[in-house]
């Protein structure tokens, strides 16, 4: 089965023929995890860094920020039987979408706060494609844990 995340959302799976994918990748971020093990993958897709900007919207979607969003997806991951030690993690999105100077640099923010989740938690990252100005699509193979981005139509492989 394919899963596509949208914006704001989150996928897990544990059924080694299911493929993830995340359109739309401009400032927001696209976290994928894979265990090969277990067979368990999953994608979040967060737009803003911190939930403490709005709580009642992180009460409502907790996948909307990278924060509380990124703890849910590896929670999520570990219910299917995914351990920490295991995981792969894969890292796409934080463009500057906007030519001028986005003074809110939201997607150099949602990086950082990436980044420092996974120091303080010591979770290392396999490989990312982030910052610039371009737009990307992520995917995820659950079984092979296959995990590329594509935009303006070329394919970069992760794994």
């Amino acid at each position: 089965m394919k899963y596509v995340v949208g914006v704001a959302d989150m996928a897990v799976s544990g059924d080694a023929g299911d493929e993830i994918v995340t359109h739309a990748l401009g400032s927001c971020i696209g976290i994928a995890v894979h265990d090969p093990v277990a067979h368990v993958g999953g994608i979040v897709h967060y737009m803003l860094p911190l939930s403490s900007v709005d709580a009642a919207k992180a009460q409502a979607n907790p996948f909307m920020f990278g924060d509380t969003g990124i703890p849910l997806l590896f929670e999520r991951a570990y219910r299917l039987g995914a351990q920490k030690d295991r995981l792969k993690v894969f890292m796409a999105g934080g463009a500057q979408v906007f030519e001028t100077k986005d003074i809110f640099d939201i997607g150099k923010r949602n990086i950082v706060i990436a980044r420092k989740l996974f120091w303080k938690n010591n979770v290392m990252i396999a490989a990312e494609h982030v910052g610039g100005h371009i737009p990307r699509t992520l995917f995820l193979r659950v079984g092979s844990g296959e995990t590329w981005i594509t935009s303006h139509g070329q394919r970069i492989d992760l794994s």
